[in-house]
């Protein structure tokens, strides 16, 4: 991969020298705690790249791959290959960019992966990875990782980042609180999933009060463990906010497992989501929306190889109305959370990127999951300059699973060089350019984490 890739002027290949080698903050992502306290040695290329990565799958199957190679029980060179055909011909996806990518930073190997290559880079990617005996702790460290910050259920027993804490592991991996499951009160399991809140806080949870306490106790529970961020990414967000009394008759009906309808549902998360709001400002957690995302829309996948497999996708707009009046709800008890707003809907970004700047500590998150490509990235980052204040702007995560995606940020970074080297160079801005990228690259995700 050339040392030029996506710097479009000399102005940009100049700034990207400043923030290049600076450390990652990964303030949002999906890796294992697990993973990272064991260890262990990666078996082969395709177990590392494959085994949990449905971006690739899904391009996988839109090349016609049978799932038997994709998620099912072909071994992992046979997996591999099969990728090897599709990548090929993804011009334009990030996949395309991102594997080359990877090659290149990781294991040095700069040829296209192709089905003509890909024999050799098999070969040559796992004789690196046995040699160095390439684990996720030795990724981490070669990626100048300073901070991971996983997705964790409230009732998660959060033992690996525990040990990872009293290890001394020097890269601090902490937990995110994340409520999606204490928010879903009409799914089937939610009864059993309260029952287990209440053993893991030895509290009775039989009302709204009792299950406030409960949710306050795991959060100081998180903060032990250095958790600074919050996060929800359910596919509903709430139309009106529900009164103390409502909310607790509605849970109260959740428990016994009676009808609710959509309007108490959105209701009570309206309720739920100003509580956890006010919650978060008073331990200084940084609250993260993930909007308008459909999840699981193919039945049938979901049925066969359940979540995260690649059925999910882009979901209707959120009226900013809606955003807007939950956002003023929490601000009007006595103040907002640092709060990132991601939106999967490109719709909602200009929107959402005006709202932000009617709060304050509201901003926009970075291009988030099918936006996260060269345009969509570029267009994040446009947006917020011209609707507020880009210098404020919190930086990129990877939001993956995969050890290897730490170069998302070196595909960001150039990305935002190039787009401020065009500004610098075209005379729209004269000010301390490579101050300005350090501060989003680096410096912005750093003061979230210290709570500055």
């Amino acid at each position: 991969m050339k040392n030029s890739f996506l710097l479009m002027s000399k102005t940009a290949v100049k700034l990207y020298t400043c923030v290049k080698a600076l450390p990652i903050y990964d303030y949002h992502c999906h890796l294992s705690a697990e993973e990272i306290c064991k260890d262990e040695p990666f078996e082969n290329i395709g177990k590392l790249w494959l085994e949990h990565d449905h971006y690739k799958w899904r391009l996988m199957r839109s090349f016609g791959i049978d799932e038997e190679r994709i998620t099912g029980g072909a071994d992992w060179r046979e997996k591999f290959l099969a990728f090897s055909q599709a990548i090929a011909y993804a011009a334009g996806n990030p996949l395309y960019h991102w594997t080359a990518m990877e090659l290149s930073a990781y294991f040095g190997i700069d040829l296209p992966l192709n089905p003509e290559n890909a024999e050799l880079i098999w070969n040559t990617a796992n004789s690196i990875i046995k040699a160095r005996k390439l684990s996720p702790k030795k990724l981490i460290r070669q990626s100048n990782v300073k901070y991971i910050a996983t997705t964790n259920d409230v009732t998660d027993s959060l033992e690996f980042h525990t040990t990872l804490r009293y290890d001394d592991y020097v890269v601090t991996v902490a937990p995110a609180f994340r409520t999606d499951r204490l928010l879903l009160i009409t799914e089937k399991e939610y009864p059993a999933y309260i029952i287990k809140l209440s053993a893991l806080t030895e509290m009775e949870i039989k009302d709204l009060s009792s299950l406030q306490a409960a949710v306050a106790k795991r959060l100081d529970f998180f903060k032990r463990l250095n958790c600074r961020f919050s996060d929800v990414g359910i596919p509903y967000f709430p139309d009106s906010v529900a009164d103390f009394k409502e909310a607790d008759r509605i849970f109260r009906a959740a428990l016994e497992r009676k009808e609710i309808t959509e309007r108490e549902f959105l209701a009570f998360l309206g309720y739920m989501f100003v509580f956890l709001g006010n919650l978060y400002r008073e331990n200084n957690i940084v609250m993260q929306w993930h909007l308008a995302a459909a999840r699981n829309v193919n039945s049938r996948l979901f049925a066969e190889k359940g979540a995260d497999s690649g059925g999910d996708c882009i979901g209707e707009p959120i009226p900013t109305r809606d955003v807007l009046r939950i956002l003023d709800a929490i601000n009007n008890c006595g103040g907002l959370p640092k709060t990132i707003l991601y939106s999967l809907h490109p719709a909602m970004l200009e929107p959402l990127a005006v709202a932000a700047g009617c709060f304050e500590n509201v901003f926009i998150g970075p291009a988030w999951w099918f936006n996260d490509h060269v345009l969509g990235i570029t267009q994040t980052l446009e947006t917020v300059a011209h609707s507020g204040l880009i210098a404020a702007f919190p930086g990129m995560v990877t939001d993956s699973r995969s050890f290897l995606s730490y170069v998302r940020h070196d595909y960001f970074r150039r990305i935002l060089c190039s787009l401020v080297g065009n500004w610098v160079e075209s005379g729209e801005f004269c000010g301390d350019a490579e101050q300005l990228c350090v501060k989003i690259c680096c410096g912005n995700a750093r003061e979230l984490i210290e709570g500055t």
